[in-house]
C-alpha cells in the first residue's frame, strides 16, 4: 500500500458540512471522500496517473 502525506486543508464551514453530509452518505470518512473527489477530478482531466501493480 501507498504511503500518505498528511497536510492541513482549510475549507469553508459550510463546504466542509456539505462533504460531511456527502461523506456520510456514501459510508465514507470525511478524507476519504475529499481523496474520492480529488481523484475524480484529477481523471477527469487526465491528469491522474495510474500505479503500475507492485512485483515481488
Amino acid at each position: 500500500m501507498a504511503k500518505k502525506k498528511a497536510f492541513a486543508l482549510r475549507l469553508d464551514p459550510e463546504l466542509l458540512k456539505a462533504v460531511e453530509k456527502w461523506a456520510a452518505d456514501e459510508f465514507r470518512s470525511t478524507n476519504g471522500q475529499l481523496e474520492w473527489i480529488i481523484t475524480q477530478a484529477l481523471k477527469k482531466e487526465g491528469r491522474h496517473k495510474k500505479r503500475k501493480p507492485k512485483e515481488d
